[in-house]
């Protein structure tokens, strides 16, 4: 009886390490689709298999950005050395949808083997065991991404990032290159960076450790507020591409009103007065 209780001890216990250990990695075949999006909290990637982009033709206002971007992802798409970049600047400006665009069109040059895979602001701490996974996956090239990244005062998972990217002994893999959007240039808030400055010992010092993020990323990509013929473009361009037929003046003095009553002129805000116009004509507006 002694050995059969400590026969069932021992089964509790093995029973009990076996739901403690760390699961198994799942969902890391790269071949599922062309997008995933990391969890931490079940350690896997899960494939995307409609991501939610806008064709690259439809992105007006950023013609220099869109090339720079798409020269620089199509570099590291054949092998070639390229950099991370940062876009930052105003909101709505399509930051996010031309990082989505941009590789939408370079898969459809080359192939699958380009994967776009987003991560969150509040996983970026586990981007070095993100990029563990992709060092066991050379034969794709990889872009992770992360929109509207930026740090609080008390946040300080920004000394990961900076490691991931260009410190520690391993390095950045050769097959993966990192995006962001911003709308702050250094990723920090302006109290943060002020607040090191009046109390540090050097204040210098204390800045550069902070401004230092920014500066992993090889590429920055400013967008701004556009101007009107800008916003107008980007309204006719949308109208033409889902064909809708109405007046072209009554779409111009009406987006222009729609604008005027949100205080901005932007991509979005573009996008948005599309939306209600479609729904007004009876149209959809699925690519």
């Amino acid at each position: 009886m002694a050995q059969d209780d400590l026969q069932n001890t021992l089964d509790r216990i093995c029973a009990a390490l076996e739901r403690m250990a760390p699961k198994p990695r799942a969902g890391m075949d790269f071949s599922q689709a062309d997008a995933f999006i990391w969890h931490t909290s079940s350690d896997e990637l899960r494939p995307v298999q409609k991501v939610n982009r806008v064709d690259m033709s439809l992105l007006h206002g950023i013609d220099r950005l869109r090339d720079t971007l798409l020269e620089n992802t199509q570099r590291f798409s054949s092998g070639l050395p390229a950099n991370n970049a940062l876009l930052w600047g105003a909101r709505g400006m399509g930051k996010s949808s031309l990082v989505k665009a941009v590789h939408h069109t370079v898969s459809k040059q080359t192939g699958s083997s380009l994967k776009l895979i987003e991560i969150h602001r509040e996983d970026i701490e586990s981007l070095p065991d993100l990029m563990n996974v992709f060092r066991d996956n050379g034969d794709f090239r990889i872009i992770v991404f992360c929109d509207d990244l930026s740090f609080d005062a008390q946040d300080t998972s920004y000394k990961s990032l900076k490691a991931a990217l260009e410190g520690g002994i391993e390095g950045r893999p050769d097959n993966m290159l990192f995006y962001a959007t911003s709308n702050r240039r250094h990723l920090l808030p302006r109290d943060m960076m002020e607040n090191e400055r009046s109390t540090a010992i050097n204040p210098s010092e204390a800045v550069q450790e902070k401004v230092s993020l920014s500066d992993r990323f090889g590429l920055w990509l400013g967008f701004h507020n556009c101007s009107q013929a800008d916003y107008l473009e980007m309204v006719f361009g949308y109208a033409r591409h889902f064909g809708l037929d109405a007046d072209e003046e009554t779409i111009r003095a009406e987006a222009i009103e729609w604008s005027a009553t949100r205080g901005a002129r932007s991509g979005r805000v573009a996008w948005q007065f599309i939306q209600d116009l479609a729904g007004r004509l009876g149209k959809p507006t699925v690519s």
